[in-house]
Formats: structure tokens, sequence, C-alpha cells
């Protein structure tokens, strides 16, 4: 487990190398150097004391033992000397494993600041390690400082995210894993922790743990990805990981190599000129995201499965590739599932819309569906900072799927009761579309097709204009604004009728009406004018619409437009960038369909709703009642 302590000493190394060594990757190879070296040492001390002989510092290396490079009597510019000579010898050192020799290789000391190195390995000193897996997580969060390699469209993938698709693909002790682009390797650790945990009430036999480190496989194009991940795995028990630097788009001397698990995170870019693939893809393409899925599934085995993430192109862009990558996922019965992940899980690094794609051949083939699921919370905050906050749909849609997967091998009945955004799509209805898009919302409005169940707004909603405010008087009018995520309508601010004259821009409402904002429909911002609300006014930016009350409730309305299903049809639906979206009056009311049961479905809907709100309210009071109780005795 990673400890705040362990982090604050990461922290503090990097401190003090920032002044000397400013590039970050390389404050990561002289922390990872450095860090090995204690190791090491550490390693060497462990054996003496065992009765044992030193491994690795030993036969002429013995001068560069770590306790030498920290011994009080040696000065500052001796120390300098003697630790530049040792990482500059220690990878022709015969008596370290190849990898650590690998690691040291062409390393050497960027700066020749003698107070700054002191500092430097003080810090590292205080790191001890009990057993490699403590070094591996310090390792990992060390890494987590690389962040990207925006040029190359590659974003270090976070850590809950990489977990998350590791539960539910749900890996097995027996199966063969790769990761094609695995950068750190996050991937496969997550994986080989995720087995271990499987077997916490059988733990695996030495033989057993032994196939399984060889059966977990990385490919990558960087030399420097493939040393990380190397020292990565090493540190988390790996005596000689499966790493290997390969260009798994433009080689093929691995091709014909099969796996039962592939898990990836691949670059989204795709350099000037497009990649030059070998022929022996079965999509013609030269887009980077298009042929590593379609390298996942060629070397998946027959009961293959695994999980990607990928950007929204593959999920919509209309090029032939895209369509014809999404026509196999469907056709051939690998996609399962589509995960639409929020914006902001790859900041401060990015802000690229992703979504998750689980194969299963197993499953697919059972199932005539795809099922989409919307994530609108991950754990964390979406600003720049990612702050752990406690909205978190990733166990819930963990569960979810794994009732889905149930439900199709016939084990067990899917309720489709969840609070997560959540469409079931044929695969007939994507097949048969011009463009296979993976998103459920362009089925939905094909097949919400006006019925006895699903109605176009414009049936229940009027769009109405009135005229803007005109008069010069002292009257106060209040000024409706319009929470996000379907939180409804609040009062802004008071203005008088002579300011409001100055503007021409605030028009009078109708009591009973939805209204929203035109010029920005991404947020859900969606609010019921009712009588507590019916005098007061709205910018030109807000949209009003008239309920036909004889068809629809308001507070049944209240209830659909709060809804995550209503917000993410609405957004989907709406047009402009990524941070903003608008949706004209006409489009909203033509385009979007909601369900429409009777007036008295609506009432026993509506009244079971307020007995919740009741029964919850009276619980949160109790909570609050329970707490100050508990306070009371402590004081």
């Amino acid at each position: 487990m990673l400890t705040q302590e362990t982090k604050r000493k990461i922290d503090s190394a990097r401190n003090i190398l920032v002044g000397k060594v400013p590039d970050p990757k390389a404050q990561v190879e002289q922390i990872t150097t450095a860090l090995i070296y204690k190791f090491m040492d550490d390693m060497d001390k462990e054996a003496i004391e065992l009765g044992g002989k030193a491994r690795f510092f030993t036969k002429g290396f013995e001068k560069y033992a770590w306790t030498k490079l920290l011994d009080q009597k040696l000065g500052g510019h001796e120390r300098l000397e003697l630790y530049g000579e040792a990482v500059a010898k220690m990878s022709q050192n015969p008596h370290i494993p190849q990898l650590f020799r690998d690691i040291f290789k062409d390393a050497f000391l960027p700066y020749r600041s003698p107070e700054t190195l002191t500092l430097f390995l003080k810090e590292i000193n205080g790191f001890t390690y009990d057993h490699s897996e403590d070094l591996g997580n310090a390792f990992e969060y060390l890494l987590s400082i690389l962040g990207s390699q925006g040029d190359a469209g590659q974003f270090r993938t976070p850590r809950h995210i990489i977990d998350f698709i590791a539960e539910v693909v749900d890996p097995k002790k027996g199966d063969k894993i790769l990761d094609p682009a695995c950068g750190t390797a996050g991937f496969l650790i997550s994986a080989y922790k995720h087995i271990l945990k499987q077997q916490k009430d059988k733990p695996l036999t030495p033989d057993e743990k032994e196939k399984l480190m060889n059966n977990l496989v990385g490919y990558d194009i960087s030399p420097d990805m493939v040393k990380l991940s190397k020292v990565n795995m090493y540190l988390h028990g790996f005596a000689e990981p499966k790493i290997f630097e390969y260009d798994t788009l433009s080689s093929d001397e691995k091709w014909d190599e099969m796996y039962d698990v592939i898990m990836a995170n691949p670059p989204f870019m795709t350099p000037t000129g497009g990649i030059k693939p070998h022929k022996r893809f079965s999509v013609q393409a030269n887009k980077a995201e298009v042929l590593f899925v379609d390298y996942m599934l060629e070397h998946l085995g027959i009961n293959g499965r695994g999980g990607v993430i990928v950007p929204e192109g593959v999920v919509f862009n209309t090029q032939s590739s895209f369509r014809s990558l999404r026509t196999k996922l469907v056709k051939d019965n690998w996609l399962w599932a589509v995960i639409s992940l929020p914006s902001g899980v790859f900041n401060p690094y990015a802000d690229n819309k992703t979504n998750i794609l689980f194969f299963d051949k197993e499953i697919s083939k059972k199932s005539d569906s795809v099922y989409f699921i919307d994530i609108q919370n991950d754990g964390y905050d979406l600003g720049l900072q990612r702050k752990e906050f406690e909205k978190n749909d990733l166990p819930l849609c963990v569960e979810l799927l794994d009732e889905i997967k149930k439900s199709i091998l016939g084990s067990y009945k899917l309720a489709h009761k969840t609070n997560l955004v959540f469409h079931i799509v044929k695969k007939e209805s994507i097949l048969l579309s011009k463009q296979s898009k993976l998103l459920a919302n362009e089925y939905l409005k094909n097949h919400n097709a006006e019925n006895d169940d699903f109605v176009k707004l414009s049936k229940v909603l009027s769009f109405y204009n009135e005229k803007p405010i005109s008069l010069v008087d002292e009257k106060e009018y209040k000024v409706l604004g319009v929470r996000s995520h379907g939180k409804g309508c609040f009062i802004s601010k008071v203005v008088k009728g002579k300011e409001l004259k100055k503007t021409l821009k605030y028009r009078p409402v109708k009591n009973d009406s939805l209204f929203w904002c035109k010029v920005d429909t991404k947020s859900g911002g969606f609010g019921l004018i009712t009588k507590d609300y019916s005098d007061c006014v709205v910018t030109s930016n807000m949209a009003t619409a008239k309920l036909n009350t004889d068809l629809i409730l308001p507070k049944f309305l209240n209830l659909v437009i709060s809804s995550g299903d209503f917000e993410s049809i609405v957004a989907n639906a709406s047009s402009g960038s990524t941070n903003r979206k608008y949706l004209t009056p006409p489009d909203l009311l033509e385009k979007i369909y909601i369900p429409l049961p009777s007036i008295s479905e609506q009432i026993k809907i509506v009244k079971k709703y307020d007995e919740v709100e009741k029964l919850r309210n009276n619980l949160n009071k109790e909570d609050v009642l329970l707490r100050n109780t508990i306070l009371d005795l402590w004081r």
C-alpha cells in the first residue's frame, strides 16, 4: 500500500531536483536510478544479516555501495565524483540482474552540484522496504508525474480506470494476457493483482505464480517506456518481465501469437502521413486507434475478452475505416458493452472524451444486443487537479455489467434497475444503420418513434417567446436562472423595471413552463416554472415552452428532465463544441422523445416519488440527530 509518507518523500526528492533537472522525464530517470541503487544495497545488507554474502556490491564494486556514498567523512565534491562514477559503471557490474544493467546503461548525473546531490541522496536514503511490492507502489506513484507523452497521443491511464477495466474483464490465473501498448505496465500489474485477489482463499502455488508471470506480456514502441515498465514489473515481484520493444502496428514478427485477454489504452494520435501498417490487418486503415483495436480482435483467442480505451472517433467517425471497424466489432460478435467516460478523466494532461469498449466472444455470441452505460462521475472531480470526491459510478457499473453477464449466460434475470444512464441497443439496429455508430442515442431516436410509450416533446410543449419588458417603473423583477444536471430553477438576481428597459433582453414567463439555456445544453440545465416563479423574468438566452397539462403533469415532467437519460439524450442531440452545446427550441421539441404514460399512471409515479423523498428527508433528519448526539457525548 502506498503511504502518505512515501508520497511525501517522492515529492520531496522531485522538489530537490527540479532546480537542476526541470524535465519531468529526467527527474523520473534520476529517482529511478537512485531507488534501484538503494534497493540493491538494502538487499545486500539483508543477505549479510541473514548470514550470507553481498550479491550486488562485490568483487570490485564494494566501493560503490550506498553506505559508502552516505559516509559523513566524504566531502561533497568527493561524493559527487563517486556517485557519478558509480552510475556510469554500474551497467558493467556482472553481479546485478540484466534488467538493472539495462537501467544503468547510458545513465549519467546531469548536474554538478554537491549540495543538490547530498540532499537528494539523503532523501532517497529515507526509503526502506520490507518487500519489493512496497518499492513498486512508490515507483508507480513516481510514474504518475510523467502524465503524458502528448506529442504521441499517449496519456497515462489513471489507476482507478485501469483497475475498473481489469475488474470487468476479470482475467484468470490460466489466461495469457497482453497489453500491446503497455507504457508503464499498469494494465499488466492490475491484472496480476486482480488474479492474486481472486486467489486469496487459495493462494497460487510457486509453479502457478511462475506460469502467471510468464503469461503477462507487454509491447511498447518506446525504449524508455520498455525500461520503465520492466522496472515497474520487477519491483512488483517479476524476476524476468516479459516486456518487449516492438512496433505493434508496423512489425508482424509476433503476429501469430494469440492471447486470452488483451487490455490497453493505446496512443490516440496518428503521425502526419498516417501509420504504415503491414498487410495482415483485416481493417484497412492508417489511423492508430483503428489499427490498435483491430489488432486486439485479431489476437484474441476463440473465447477471448478484453477492454480498450478509445477516443470518440472510434465511436462515431464516419470515415470508411472507422465504419468497417465498428461493423466488425458488432457483426463478428466481439463487442458487448460500451462505457462512456467523463471528458475530464485524463486531466490535467488532456480533456479528450473517451469510451471503453469491452469484448467477450462468449458473452457477445449469446447476446443480440450491445449495452451502453454513461459514467457521470468516476470518484474524482473533473477539474485540472482531479481531487477525490464522493460521487463514483464505477462500482455501480461493475455490478451492473456483472448482472448483464449473468443474465446473458442464463443464470440471472436482469432487473434493469439502476441509477446509471443505461441503454440496450439491438445489434441488428446498429448493423442496419448507415454508419453503425456506437452511440445509444442514435438508436433511441430511431426507435422512439411516437407511440403509446414515447412522444415528441412538441406533443406536450409549445414554444413561446413573450415580448421584452419595456415599462420604465420601480417595480422589482426576479430573474430566473437554471441549475445544471436537472436540478431546477432559482432566482439569480432582482432588477428594477427601468433597468430592464435599457437592455430589452428580459422577457416574462408563464406558469407551468419548461425553460432552458439555448446556448449551453451540455450540462443538463433545464428548469420547470411553477406558480412560485410565475411572476419572474428570463434573459433572451433562455427558451421557454408551455406545458399541455391535460397530457402531462408538471411534476412528472420535472422527474423526466432531472433524469440522467434526459440530460444525455439532449447533449447528444445538441450541436457545438466539446465545451459548449446549443439546441434551438424547434429542434428540442422535435428531436427529443420522452416517455408519456397515462395521467393516472403519472399520478402514481409522482406519488411514489414523493413518498420516497419524504422517507429520505426523514432519514437525513435522523442521521443529523444521531451525529449531533454523538458529538454531544464528546463535549
